[in-house]
């Protein structure tokens, strides 16, 4: 079993600087973890803690239900993927993915097996006897995975592997990784990225990180369409959600809000009699508006538009110091600049924040 559990876990660089706090999370046997945040929020602070390559401050680590805070890297049971395919140059394929076994002195039979089930599983059979330098980057990138496969371990961890490849490489190298995945279903895999399509594509769950703890922990889908909080609501999700200024005029089982823009809000929020007059901001997602007559959301002059091909972004002019509205409609709307739209929602597809926390959240 490889369920790993951290409690508190925290991190402070000498004594002062603190990097990670409280952190609480319990990561199940077979789970592909993702954790993302913005720049400097201590994503591979955490992987690396967690692989033993930084010290825990506070808190403790469990794998297994061992306590691992003290714990050599070598013994925890754990692989790790770099961003940075660290392969040793001179070294052909499978001298590189055998060298661990090598110095563990596993018998040369066990190690040759190990070495072809991972070859196999990668589609790197062919490439056994080639040196790195004769490999694309993304089949280094695999050669990195099966030096970790062929070690057996409790728990992948990945640290961005996808991010020195390029578009279609990433693309290729993500589906061999969730190709891998679901032929190892026993398997615990932690992965790092900055890219949210990797990570609404491969996750069972996300992990946010955000102001040194977790902001939300969740199903892709569950942080996507029921975000606790705004942070979340802005960070998953491209462009980011728009967030209107509001007042609740309206409560009971469906909530209308009215907009500081001029445009009127219905959520499918339930509110009380309370929260009457509650200043708000209501968030919509770009992909969730459509130009229609009903109740606006948004009733306003388009200042820009990108046309991407399947969809079009449309910039509406926002009030001085806020950012534009923005909506990402299907299809080609090339000749809309300078018109004014009017743009609706469903109450389904609104969210409601009170002091930057939804009010779905109880």
């Amino acid at each position: 079993m490889a369920d790993l559990k951290l409690t508190g876990v925290g991190k402070t660089y000498a004594g002062a600087v603190e990097v990670l706090k409280h952190i609480d999370l319990d990561i199940k046997t077979g789970e592909l973890i993702v954790f993302v945040g913005p720049s400097g929020c201590g994503k591979s602070t955490l992987l690396r803690m967690i692989a033993g390559l930084e010290q825990i401050t506070d808190g403790t680590l469990e794998i297994g239900g061992t306590v691992m805070n003290d714990v050599p890297p070598s013994q925890r049971g754990i692989a790790m993927v770099f961003q940075s395919y660290a392969l040793y140059p001179h070294m052909t394929v499978r001298d590189n993915m055998s060298f661990a076994l090598k110095i563990a002195k596993k018998p040369q039979a066990e190690i040759d097996a190990a070495v072809d089930k991972a070859a196999n599983i990668l589609q790197l059979t062919e490439y056994l006897d080639r040196l790195p330098k004769a490999l694309s980057g993304g089949q280094r990138q695999r050669v990195a995975i099966g030096r970790a496969i062929v070690r057996d371990p409790q728990v992948y961890l990945f640290d961005e592997p996808l991010s020195n490849l390029d578009a279609a490489l990433r693309v290729a190298t993500r589906i061999e990784i969730a190709r891998l995945k679901e032929s190892m279903p026993d398997s615990t895999m932690i992965y790092v990225t900055h890219d949210q399509v990797e990570a609404m594509t491969l996750a069972d769950k996300i992990v946010v990180l955000a102001d040194k703890g977790i902001a939300q922990v969740g199903s892709p889908l569950e942080l996507y369409e029921r975000p606790d909080n705004e942070f979340v609501a802005q960070f998953i999700g491209s462009p980011a959600m728009n967030l209107l200024p509001g007042k609740i005029v309206e409560t009971g089982a469906l909530t209308k809000v009215a907009l500081a823009n001029g445009g009127v809000a219905t959520a499918d929020v339930a509110t009380t009699e309370a929260q009457l007059g509650l200043e708000v901001n209501v968030g919509v997602r770009p992909e969730d508006f459509e130009i229609s007559s009903g109740e606006a959301a948004v009733d306003g002059i388009v200042d820009f538009v990108e046309a991407l091909g399947e969809v079009t972004l449309l910039y509406f002019v926002a009030d001085e110091g806020q950012d534009p509205v923005i909506a990402k409609l299907p299809g080609i709307h090339a000749d809309v600049r300078g018109r004014s739209i009017r743009l609706c929602t469903q109450p389904s597809k609104v969210q409601i924040f009170h002091q930057g926390r939804s009010l779905r959240v109880k």
